[in-house]
């Protein structure tokens, strides 16, 4: 009983950690953009996690975890439902490690992640009611979905496909969205002069800041919490492979970027330090610390070329680099668990297949609901609206009304 104990608390405070990633994806957000949206942005992301959570009680947790299963597609029911002993009272024997709440809480969590990545992508230029549309159908259904074929014992998982704490699970399945999204919606007014990309600087660089390190303090709780127990020696490894990941993305993007541009880049810097993150957390638990740093590394790298290659090459208008952060680091770090796992049993083409199959459902899925609003309501802002902010054509408020800049 004490051991559920110390296990159960542990997982709430990673779950309190997992939450409070929510600000700092807020703050990301905003400070690589312009003021005149901070407002709109700030909208979507309370939306994204409050009703992130109410779909995920409703629908999703169930979803995700249905017991026994085709390996596809299974649904528990309605609602939460929590394991009850014959007495009536709450079954903690559910799990060796914690609780059902705890189970639901901390999963919770996750789901709303997914949608906030395509948040950062569609920045400045979507409208407001189709972007919650989608949130509601993406994070409602189609990621616990996705999850179920790994986490909830989904045919994924049977092959031998692993994915600790989800690179591919949480953050290509946001990052495939946000292709779709970004491709669909088109770049932003001013982006693209004579076919060359035109940078966009944004308001708040020290609030961009202050959000990546919130984010990867909460990434302590995404990883360490994934070990679902307050095992010591489980629990320790995946910090440590987790922190040095994400030094080592931060320094080489930074290195690669200098080198390439010849200017020390802070917002490479940063979104290199999310890079080896989002890298590390398909397998924090089963590499070394020197495979940890190496991950780390190459992602850092992979961000600078990323972000190049999608802004000069595919002429796709992502005002975050969340494409480059979560779907290109997350794609290297499910296919790394395939070269450094310690586990004889994890292959490279396992992951390969398990990297496919979630572009294929998450392409498709994403495609249709976007292109189906975009076909029934229209997905973009008109250009005045552009020109002169969401926040005063959405929300009829500005989030710096003492420092109002006219902006263009």
């Amino acid at each position: 009983m004490e051991l559920l104990t110390i296990n159960n608390v542990w997982m709430m405070i990673c779950t309190a950690l997992v939450f409070f990633m929510h600000l700092g994806f807020s703050l990301l957000e905003i400070g690589l953009t312009r003021q005149k949206n901070t407002i709109n942005i700030l909208f979507k992301n309370i939306f994204i996690i409050t009703i992130g959570l109410l779909l995920y009680c409703l629908v999703g947790f169930n979803l995700m975890y249905p017991g026994e299963f085709n390996g596809f597609l299974g649904f528990a029911g309605f609602g939460l439902d929590s394991p009850l002993t014959a007495e009536g009272t709450l079954d903690l024997a559910y799990n060796e490690g914690y609780t059902y709440w705890t189970d639901f809480l901390f999963q919770g969590m996750f789901a709303a992640t997914a949608a906030t990545i395509v948040s950062g992508a569609v920045a400045e230029r979507v409208k407001i009611l189709p972007f919650m549309i989608f949130t509601v159908i993406y994070v409602g259904l189609v990621y616990p979905i996705a999850g179920s074929w790994k986490w909830g014992g989904g045919f994924l998982d049977q092959m031998g496909f692993y994915d600790f704490a989800g690179s591919t699970l949480v953050h290509s399945v946001g990052g495939w969205a946000a292709v779709v999204a970004v491709c669909l919606l088109g770049p932003r007014i001013g982006k693209f002069k004579d076919g060359k990309a035109q940078a966009i600087p944004g308001h708040n660089i020290p609030l961009a800041t202050a959000g990546v390190l919130i984010l990867w303090l909460g990434w302590f709780g995404f990883n360490g919490g994934s070990v679902l127990s307050a095992d010591p020696e489980l629990t320790s490894v995946t910090l440590v492979t987790t922190c040095l990941a994400a030094a080592a993305g931060g320094v080489v993007a930074m290195l690669v970027s200098t080198a390439m541009y010849k200017n020390l880049d802070l917002t490479m810097f940063l979104n290199g330090i999310l890079g080896g993150l989002v890298g590390i957390t398909a397998g924090a638990d089963v590499v070394s610390p020197t495979s940890a740093v190496i991950i780390g590394a190459v992602a850092g790298a992979l961000i600078v070329l990323a972000v190049s290659f999608i802004d000069n090459k595919l002429k796709l208008d992502d005002p975050v680099g969340a494409i480059a952060v979560h779907l290109v680091c997350g794609i290297w770090g499910t296919l790394a668990v395939g070269i450094f796992s310690t586990n004889p049993d994890h292959s490279f083409l396992t992951q390969l297949i398990g990297v496919a199959c979630y572009a294929a459902f998450c392409l498709a899925t994403a495609f249709i609901i976007i292109f189906t609003l975009k076909k029934t309501m229209g997905i973009r802002v008109s250009e005045k609206e552009e020109l002169e902010g969401l926040d005063g054509y959405e929300h009829g408020m500005d989030a710096y009304p003492d420092f109002r800049l006219n902006e263009h």
